[in-house]
């Protein structure tokens, strides 16, 4: 991820980040055979698709609902994402 201006997290290695300059973002959490994008302008996911399908295989599930055992809650008029 590096290689596409990508910023490894210093406080965690499976955790990148690209910041653009209309202050949107990109973080990306990577666990062996996981990914979970968190952004903050939905059209930069389409971007971020085209990059990594040339190097490994990927399929979109969709919303995520659940991580390594962590449920995801969202709750879209209060604008708040409730980790369990």
């Amino acid at each position: 991820m590096i290689r596409h201006d990508y910023s490894r997290s210093q406080y965690d290695n499976c955790v990148y980040h690209r910041k653009f300059s209309n202050r949107s973002f990109i973080y990306l959490l990577l666990y062996i055979d996981d990914m979970l994008i968190v952004v903050c302008d939905i059209s930069l996911i389409n971007e971020l698709n085209a990059q990594p399908n040339s190097e490994f295989e990927m399929k979109d599930l969709g919303v995520a609902k659940k991580i390594l055992k962590i449920e995801i809650h969202r709750d879209s008029q209060a604008q708040k994402l409730i980790l369990c």
